[in-house]
Parts: C-alpha cells; structure tokens; sequence
C-alpha cells in the first residue's frame, strides 16, 4: 500500500495467485477420503492397516494395529484393539502371521492365503498388501472367516476317505442279512423269472436256490391268488413308485401250502420283494374268529335259554291249574255227556302238549332236573330199535351201528332216548322220499385242540352216538341256527322247532357236546358226545307205576306250601281227592308256624321257587325241628334250590309241575312210603 505526505493511502500494488486447480484436488481428496471411510466403515470384509516393527537382523517382531474396520471387530472379537500392538491384543498369536506380513512390507508384493487363527479357533482368507510410502512398513490386510466352509470341506474329506469302508461294511451287513434273515428274498425280473433268492427259501419252503432260479414266482403262487399276484406286479411295473403290500399262498416244497406277506418294490427292470410266513397268524386269527363267534352263539343260547326258562315256569303254573282242574273235573262228573266229555279230552289232551311245550323249553334252557344214572348206550338203541321203526315208517331203512366194548355214561336215559328220538324224526322228515338212517355209537377222547376249538368242551373220554341220513343235508346257514328255539325249516304245523333245541339243552345240562356235519344233498350226521362215566357207577331206580290210583288212608296229614293261589287250590283238592287230609300255607312262615302246632304232620309238600324263602331253606328248617318229616319239592322251573348242575341232589324227592293226578297219587305214596 502506497501512501502520501500525509500518510494516507493513495495506491495499492498486489499479485493474485489462480487456486481453482488446488480446490478441485482438495475437494476430490476429500470425496475420496468420504468414499474410503465409507467403505473402510461397511464393508464385510474384515480390513486392517498395520505398521510393521522390525528387529536389527530384519525380522519382523511385532505389529500396530493403526486402523480398525467394524468386520475386522465383528470376525474377531477385538473390540478396542485399535492402537495396540498385536502382540498385547492378541497374546500367542501364531509365529506365521509376523513372518507373512513382514514379507509383504520388504518386498512390496501382494499376498493372498488361507491359516488358521488358533486363539480365535477360526480359518480365514488372507489378503496382505504394502500399503503408504516406501519404508513405511505399512500392510493393508483384508480377510474373510471361511470357518464353516473349511468344516464343510473337512466333513466332506471324511466322507471320501469313509465312503470305501462304509460301502464294504454295507455290502457286508446286506449279504450277511441275505444269507440269514428269516424272511424270503426275491429278485425277479418283469417277465417273472427269478434272478436270485435267498437261502430262506430253503429253510421256509424247501426250495434251492438252483431250483428256482430261471423260473417263473407265478409257478409255486396258489392258482387262486395267481391273478390277484400278477396283477400286483403289473401295476408295480408301470408305477415303480409304489410299494404295494399283498399276501398270497406259496407252495412248500413237500406240498403243502403257506401264506406269505409280501412288500415289494421295483427298478431298473426287477422287482425286488421281501416276504415274511404268516401261516401262524393267519390260523391263529381263524381260530380267534371260530372262537368269537361260538362265544357269541354261546351268550345268545345262554340269554335264550334264560328267557325260555322264565316262560316255562310261568307256563308250568298256568298249566298246573288247567291240567289239574280239568283231570278234578272229569273225576267228578259222573257219566257227563259224550259232548262235554270230548270238549274236556280235547282241552285235556291240549294242555298235555303245551305241557310237553314247556317241559322242551326247559330242556333248552338246561334247567330241567335230571335224574342221571349209568347208561349202556347200546342197550339203550337196542331197546328202542321198535319205536324208532314204527316213528320212521317203511320208507326208511334204519341201520345200527353198535361198538363192541363200549363205555358206559351217566346221563338220564329218559331224557337220552327223547334226543335220540327227536334226532330220528328229524332225519325221517329230511327223507320225504325214503331213505337210510344209521344209528352209530363208539368210544371217542376229543383231545386239547378240539376243545380249543369247540368253546365250552372239555377235553377228555366220551361216549359217541352218531345219527346219519342220507336225506336233503343243511347249508352252514342253517346249520349256525338249527339249535335256536322255534327255528325250523319245516313247513308251517309240521314243526315246533325245539327238536334240536331240547337235545343241545339236554347234551350241554349232562356235560357233554353236539355237532352237526350237514352238506346240501348229502345228507346229516348229527353226533352227540356224553362223558364217560368213571369209577362207581350207579343202576337207576325203576320209577313204580300202575293203573290204579294210590290212595291215602285219610289219615295221613299233608302239608302244602305254595305261593301261587290257584295253584295251592288245586293241590289241595287233589290231595283231598286222593284220601288225604290238608293244611295249607302261602310261604314258609305261615308253614312253620303249623309244623309246629301240628306234630301229626307226615309229609311237607312245598314248591321250590317262592319269594323271601325258598322250599329248600323251608324244608331244612322244618326238618331240623322234625327230623322224621317227609319232604316233597314240586317245581316248574329250577333256580338251583334241590337242582345243581342239572342233577337233583342226593336223597331230593321232586314232581315237576304240572303233574296229573295219577302222578302226584304215586309220587305221593312212594315218598310217604320209602
């Protein structure tokens, strides 16, 4: 600046310098400097700039980490190791990271390589490169953690170096399965020849390998699963997708035929099957079906029997009044009209066979009161040889059969010859236009498996009696009903259908069994198994009977128990009729009490089933205050009181109801008298 005399400026001399290029490369550092950072700061790659520190002879001893990026944080775990030494960040880090970068500050050359940090536990991809002025010392290294790579990679090596090894021990474990397992393998090709088996086919089948190699599975299938089995395996050829599972019988080389299991798959041409012998399962499922469903006819017969049962009693004591008034009624009129008389041997003659009606229910129902005793079975036939061809008339031709040494049973031989009988007329109405009935008898022993196959049968010695016709024969349809009550195939008065009925109740009340062997026009075998009887056997007693009626001397005193009014009534009266003086009582506490006030009472005649106390319990007590007391049960139904097992207890005198006169008149007197 130039100034005057005064001092105040009067010039100014200056130079201007052009800065434009400066700011320009002063701007673009500093975009560029922006740039670095922000990549320095982003990128995910871990990126350091170390200075290198060198001892006198050249070696690298040590390194400063200048700068620090997050990645290199985030791969390392060295949060605030930015400014220290490596050596103080990172104590007994490998000799090999020193000498790696102090080769790349002295030579100037880039490095690229991959190591593993032990204090980290990690592997990473190393690049180094020289970095600032010449003999600065300074590296830039960028890496990567390449950790679950080099894993990957070391799994990867095992499974090479293994695969050899684990191929021969699989090869092994297959052959070993093939050469052992108990299932039968199979390869085939799709025209159905066989490529190989293995050696359970010799051991399940009988077959050799040379025997079945080159040969067509079809051959040795059932031909009755042969079009069910081939058509399996064209499906499996178009579809080699599917694993179908089918069963189909096999045959063994003795013959014989087995079920096998089948899971087969299909590739590249063959099929390949697995099959497993379910013979076993398959019979033992049979025999749990046989057993389910006689376990159901069994409960359906028992809930049958137990309603039969109750009907009867009820009928029975119906029927009692009925036969009873009516047999009084004819008695009392003297000469009635021929009109009156028919009416009442008609009505008489019908309430005899409602009576027969109940008396097979019961017989059903297995609640009728045997008097079993030992049976000569063939004794029994014999005798009836004259009955059964008057029954059968001179179209049928009957046959006996007859073992020699045959055993003796113990079964009621009325209730037998009944059952024999029924089975005849049965056999005779199946033979409309003739034909031949053979009556068979022979000593059998159903052993364990028949019983387990027959529920309810004990194993063990019976006594066979077997009736055969050569008549029309059942199907299975009808033989799994011919037990049932009023089940017939008769035409409608031509039957009751309790034939069979009272001969499966009388068989099953004895201990024993009944079977039907029927086929549609070839005839029926109907065989009836009674046990054999063991040790003491012991003779019936004739049962008297006569024309006449046995009176009482009109003296003897009867008492009569009976909670049935009407019954009760006709009791009496029957009695009376028959010479007899009567008491009478409801139940037991109005019977006791007459016991007691009447020492001359000589027979108790009571019914067995009454409500609060049954006859058995009132005639143990009676007898228990009067010991010389005679006791008679009467009963139309029997809830084991006098009755167990279907055998009258030893020294049980019993009328089943209903009962005539002439029968109670008998009964009666033969009590009163033994």
């Amino acid at each position: 600046v130039l100034r005057d005399a005064d001092g105040d400026p009067t010039r100014m001399i200056g130079a201007m310098l052009d800065l434009t290029e400066r700011k320009a490369a002063e701007a673009l550092l500093r975009r560029s400097e922006a740039r670095y950072r922000t990549l320095f700061e982003n990128i995910e790659v871990g990126f350091c700039i170390v200075e290198m520190k060198f001892d006198a002879k050249g070696r690298a001893t040590d390194y400063r980490l200048e700068e620090i990026n997050p990645a290199f944080v985030q791969q390392t775990g060295l949060a605030d190791a930015e400014g220290k030494w490596v050596s103080e960040a990172v104590p007994g880090l490998e000799r090999h990271w020193f000498d790696t970068y102090g080769e790349v500050a002295r030579s100037g050359q880039s490095i690229r390589f991959e190591n593993r940090a032990e204090p980290f536990g990690r592997w990473y991809d190393v690049y180094a490169f020289p970095t600032g002025e010449p003999g600065e010392n300074r590296v830039g290294i960028l890496f990567n953690d390449i950790s679950p790579r080099k894993l990957a990679e070391a799994r990867l090596r095992e499974l090479n170096e293994n695969l050899e090894r684990r191929i021969a021990e699989a090869t092994a474990e297959r052959d070993e399965i093939w050469r052992t397992s108990q299932d039968l393998m199979l390869v085939a090709q799709f025209d159905g020849l066989i490529v190989s088996v293995n050696p359970a086919w010799t051991r399940v089948l009988g077959w050799t390998a040379a025997q079945l190699v080159g040969r067509s599975f079809l051959d040795l299938i059932h031909p009755d699963d042969v079009e069910a089995s081939a058509a399996e395996a064209a499906r499996l050829a178009d579809d080699g997708l599917r694993t179908p599972q089918f069963e189909n019988r096999y045959r063994r080389a003795d013959g014989e035929w087995v079920w096998l299991a089948w899971a087969v798959s299909s590739h590249s041409g063959r099929f390949y099957g697995v099959a497993r012998d379910v013979t076993a399962e398959k019979r033992q499922a049979q025999a749990l079906a046989q057993a389910e469903d006689a376990l159901r006819q069994a409960q359906k017969m028992e809930a049958v029997g137990q309603l039969t049962g109750g009907i009867a009693h009820d009928f029975n004591n119906m029927l009692a009044v009925t036969m009873g008034s009516l047999d009084l009624l004819q008695r009392r009129l003297r000469a009635p009209d021929p009109a009156v008389k028919r009416y009442l041997d008609a009505a008489a003659d019908g309430a005899r066979r409602a009576a027969q009606l109940t008396q097979r229910l019961l017989a059903f129902s297995r609640q009728q009161p045997l008097r079993p005793e030992a049976v000569d079975v063939n004794k029994l036939v014999l005798g009836m040889s004259e009955l059964l061809r008057h029954s059968l008339g001179g179209d049928v031709r009957l046959e006996t059969v007859l073992a020699g040494g045959l055993w003796r049973t113990h079964a009621d031989p009325n209730q037998l010859e009944s059952a024999v009988l029924n089975l005849a007329v049965n056999a005779r109405d199946a033979m409309p236009e003739g034909g031949k009935l053979t009556i068979e008898t022979a000593n059998c022993h159903l052993d364990e498996r028949y019983a387990a196959n027959h529920l309810g049968v004990p194993a063990g010695q019976y006594v066979m009696v077997a009736l055969t016709d050569s008549g029309a024969g059942m199907p299975a349809e009808v033989i799994a009903k011919a037990f049932d009550p009023f089940f017939t195939t008769k035409a409608v008065g031509k039957g009751t259908g309790l034939g069979l009925s009272q001969v499966y109740g009388f068989v099953k009340q004895s201990g024993g069994h009944v079977k039907i062997y029927s086929e549609p026009n070839e005839g029926t075998t109907v065989k009836i198994y009674l046990p054999r009887l063991l040790g003491g056997e012991v003779e019936g007693v004739a049962e008297a009977r006569g024309a006449d009626l046995v009176l009482g001397d009109h003296q003897e005193l009867v008492l009569v128990v009976e909670d049935e009014p009407a019954v009760r009534q006709f009791s009496v009266d029957a009695l009376l009729e028959l010479g007899y003086r009567v008491l009478e009582a409801d139940g037991a506490a109005a019977a006791l009490k007459l016991i007691d006030a009447h020492p001359d009472i000589v027979l108790l005649f009571t019914d067995v089933v009454m409500p609060e106390v049954n006859g058995r319990k009132l005639a143990e007590e009676a007898l228990r205050r009067r010991p010389d007391l005679k006791v008679l049960f009467t009963t139309g139904y029997t809830r084991n009181a006098v009755v167990h097992n279907g055998v009258l207890d030893p020294g049980v005198e019993l009328i089943g109801k209903p009962f005539t006169i002439e029968a109670l008149a008998a009964k009666v007197r033969e009590v009163l008298d033994a």
